[in-house]
C-alpha cells in the first residue's frame, strides 16, 4: 500500500528522529560552538529529512534520486561531524545518534540501488 506522505516513511522518521537527537546532542556543547561544529552538525542532520521530504514529492526517478543522494550525503558529512565531536567531547554520549545515522543510511542506501 503506497504512502499517503513523506511522514510516514520509515527512513523520513528516522532521520527526523535523527535531526531532533542531534539537536539535543549539540545543545551540551560548549556555547562558543554555536556557530561551529554544532551548526554544521544540526544543518547536516536536518537536510537528510528535507532531503528525503523533497525526493517524495518529485515525479521522476532521475529527481528522485537526486534528492535521496544529497540525504545520503549530507549522512556522510554528519558521520564525520560526529567523529569530530567524539574527540572534541568525549564525555558525551553519541551511540544513539550514531545508531540512527547507521539505519537511515543503510536504508538510503537501498533507494540508490
Amino acid at each position: 500500500m503506497p504512502t499517503n506522505t513523506f511522514k510516514d516513511l520509515i527512513v523520513w522518521q528516522k532521520a527526523k528522529n535523527l535531526a531532533v537527537k542531534i539537536y539535543r546532542l549539540t545543545g551540551s556543547f560548549p556555547r562558543t560552538e554555536s556557530y561551529g561544529l554544532s551548526s554544521q552538525m544540526q544543518r547536516s542532520a536536518v537536510s537528510i529529512s528535507s532531503n528525503i521530504a523533497e525526493s517524495y514529492h518529485r515525479r521522476s526517478k532521475k529527481d528522485k534520486d537526486k534528492f535521496i543522494s544529497i540525504a545520503f550525503g549530507s549522512g556522510s558529512e554528519l558521520e564525520s561531524q560526529i567523529e569530530i565531536a567524539k574527540e572534541l567531547y568525549p564525555v558525551l554520549e553519541y551511540k544513539e545518534a550514531e545508531n540512527l545515522l547507521v539505519e537511515t543510511q543503510k536504508i538510503l542506501n537501498k533507494f540508490l540501488h
